[in-house]
């Protein structure tokens, strides 16, 4: 049985927070590079993007994507997955500040995979985190920087992010069937 935890208007506030959090640990949006992992990191660093555009007048935070697939310690065990477009904006990353986007932080397998895959791309100045939900159960020693909701999990439990852009829904579910 699986229960909501955020619903639509929830994570509305969780990513306007977000965006809040960022400006202010960032004294403002310039020089400042949004980059989703898929796929439904892309959307949500879409929506904060809006957000800081719609907070600070006149800031256009670039966004991008940043496909991990062949920088995973785990391809070995898991079947192949499709890959995904990495999309660097035409600035680039170098002397940015940097926000990796995602929606569940975990293990912090997946973030370690994005450091190495954005290491190839450039060099930031900085790079931080910012995730819908942290759920915990950390093997690497992985944290965010800004996160929507901590949900605490039993290793049973699945969470599953839904996101307008690719389900129809906004909402964030735990359970063993989520």
């Amino acid at each position: 049985m699986a229960t909501r935890v955020l619903d639509e208007a929830d994570v509305s506030r969780a990513l306007s927070r977000i965006a809040h959090e960022i400006l202010e640990r960032e004294k403002g949006a310039e020089r400042l590079v949004l980059m989703g992992i898929p796929s439904r990191g892309v959307p949500l660093a879409r929506r904060i993007a809006e957000r800081i555009a719609g907070i600070e007048p006149g800031a256009d935070v670039p966004v991008g994507s940043l496909d991990i697939t062949m920088f995973r310690d785990d391809l070995r065990m898991k079947p192949a997955r499709a890959l995904e477009p990495t999309v660097v904006p035409p600035e680039g990353i170098d002397g940015r500040t940097v926000v990796l986007v995602d929606d569940v932080l975990f293990s912090g397998r997946t973030i370690r995979a994005a450091l190495d895959a954005l290491s190839e791309l450039g060099r930031p100045r900085a790079v931080r985190l910012a995730v819908l939900v942290d759920r915990g159960h950390r093997e690497l020693p992985i944290r965010a920087d800004h996160v929507g909701k901590n949900v605490p999990t039993s290793l049973r439990e699945s969470v599953r992010v839904r996101v307008a852009e690719l389900d129809g829904v906004d909402e964030v579910v735990i359970g063993e069937d989520a």
